[in-house]
């Protein structure tokens, strides 16, 4: 009877995976909250989940429902899991470093099927670890990108390639390591390899051939808007990669994404100006790719803040007007929120320790304090290199107003050095030194989404690297690099669920529910846990 029951399922399962998932389906997630559609949850990237089975009563009841050991393929020094799992209709999609994709029985761990590209173990990332943060579907296909800069198209049920793609070049220094975002007929991509001096882009591809819609450049070329604020032919190895997953407005039809650092890193006096795309949100037209409007964050980036994080939209009143807003714990340790039509600006604060600037002027540019830019003989700033925060996603709750955030509280020392490009090797112009001991410390924050007030902040032994997730049963999830994962209560922080995993998290938490069961995910180290109420 078992087996029997099993098979039933299995096939019910796979007959979900065939009637697709549609464009309207990811555009309505949130009225699936027992899956999880796509990256960050939604389009809105809230990272918050509508369930409330486990809530703030019973949360400390949580046991382990079942864990999957994640094995990395066979090129050397792959990275710790940074996935986001999907779950469609009882099936789990994930990726292993560095980008092998996964099904699994949602319900039990079991494995139902394995893809892994064939690589050369020479593989070129420069900059980033071998890691792989998840899959994107639309229909009944799923989306990956590779270490080695393809964008491959496979078939859901089982697993078998139906395209295959190469982006761009890895021998130079690009790769994907994000979780595309599916579109209406399109899935769009961004790339890694900003500290190889690449020209950054963001692609669209047509879902069903593969065959390029558009590309964007993150770095205008000589005579197109934006290129006055490069120097000289600095532009062409300019940087401004786009390694993380955007968003998306399909009321204002427009596409928003985060562009990183230029290049080289540390040494800006080889690249005068303000280097425009890099360290910028762009909102574009997905159909066409055109930029509709700007809003750069650090100008002139010489401390590796690029504004890679996860641009979180949402909607409300302010000054007594409806707004639609998107909001970003920038990684230089302020706070904005921007008009999402047309990207002005509405608000900035500072979130966490920072002495590079004064403050944002009414246009929301930084006002520089003086010899803050790296030297030779090195420079003491906050926030550090790694930001104050970083590519794990922060998390907005719809029912609070609130802004989550794992929050960096560290210096580093930058060092500027001279340097001359070299294609497919680092093109950094310096280096720098974190601090360490009591100079390095970490906290979830949450803060007003609206104005960025701290509302209170859960300390950290050591700067994060995990994300949070907020849910209806009104908790805040995250991690630590010390290995324990934990609820907080979203309305004052305070702990009311923790558990040690013996590895450090470097992921960010997603929730969805299988025969009406809440379970909460989470990785450490090398493995997927899967939480849930007895």
């Amino acid at each position: 009877m078992r087996v029997f029951v099993a098979a039933c399922w299995y096939l019910l399962a796979f007959a979900a995976v065939a009637d697709g998932v549609s464009f309207e389906r990811l555009t309505a997630a949130k009225q699936e909250p027992q899956n999880w559609l796509m990256y960050s949850g939604t389009y809105r990237s809230e990272r918050f989940s509508p369930l409330d089975e486990i809530n703030t009563a019973n949360v400390g009841d949580l046991r382990l429902v079942w864990a999957y050991q994640v094995r990395p393929s066979n090129v050397g020094g792959a990275g710790l899991v940074e996935t986001t799992p999907l779950v469609v209709d009882g099936i789990m999609y994930l990726t292993e470093p560095p980008s092998t994709v996964t099904a699994l029985d949602a319900r039990t761990g079991k494995k139902l099927w394995t893809w892994s590209p064939k690589m050369a173990d020479d593989v070129l990332h420069i900059g980033f670890p071998q890691v792989n943060r998840g899959v994107a579907i639309l229909g009944d296909t799923l989306f990956v990108g590779t270490l080695d800069a393809h964008l491959v198209a496979l078939d859901a049920a089982t697993g078998a390639v139906r395209w295959d793609v190469v982006v761009a070049d890895n021998a130079i220094g690009f790769a994907l390591t994000l979780a595309p975002l599916a579109l209406d007929g399109k899935v769009v991509v961004g790339v890694s390899g900003a500290e190889a001096g690449v020209r950054g882009f963001i692609d669209a591809y047509d879902a069903d051939t593969g065959k390029l819609a558009w590309r964007t450049y993150t770095v205008p070329a000589e005579g197109e808007p934006g290129s006055e604020t490069w120097g000289g032919e600095s532009w062409r190895t300019g940087g401004g990669s786009t390694w993380l997953t955007g968003s998306y407005d399909p009321d204002l039809n427009l596409l928003y994404w985060m562009v990183g650092n230029p290049a080289p890193d540390w040494n800006g006096d080889v690249r005068p100006g303000d280097n425009l795309y890099t360290c910028a949100i762009l909102a574009l037209d997905p159909d066409t790719g055109s930029i509709k409007w700007y809003f750069q964050y650090t100008p002139h980036d010489t401390h590796d803040w690029d504004a890679n994080q996860i641009p979180i939209l949402f909607d409300a009143d302010m000054d007594g007007r409806a707004r639609k807003l998107v909001a970003l714990a920038n990684r230089n340790a302020f706070y904005y929120v921007l008009d999402r039509k047309t990207g002005e600006f509405l608000v900035g604060t500072q979130y966490a320790k920072q002495t590079w600037a004064a403050g944002l002027d009414r246009t929301g540019r930084p006002i520089l304090l003086p010899d803050t830019e790296p030297t030779k003989e090195g420079t003491l700033i906050w926030p550090s290199l790694q930001g104050a925060t970083n590519w794990f996603s922060p998390s907005y709750s719809p029912l609070t107003g609130q802004f989550f955030v794992a929050t960096r509280l560290i210096g580093s020392i930058y060092y500027k050095a001279d340097v001359e490009y070299e294609a497919g090797k680092p093109f950094l112009g310096g280096g720098q030194q974190a601090l360490s001991g009591d100079e390095a410390a970490g906290a979830v924050r949450a803060l007003d989404a609206l104005t960025g007030e701290r509302l209170w902040d859960f300390p950290l032994q050591s700067p994060p690297w995990a994300g949070v997730m907020a849910t209806a049963g009104g908790l805040v999830f995250g991690g630590s690099n010390e290995g324990n994962v934990f609820a907080l209560d979203a309305k004052n922080g305070a702990a009311l669920w923790n558990l040690q995993l013996g590895s450090a998290v470097r992921t960010n938490p997603m929730a969805f529910a299988v025969d009406s069961r809440q379970r909460i995910v989470i990785s450490a180290g090398l493995t997927l846990f899967v939480f849930g109420l007895p």
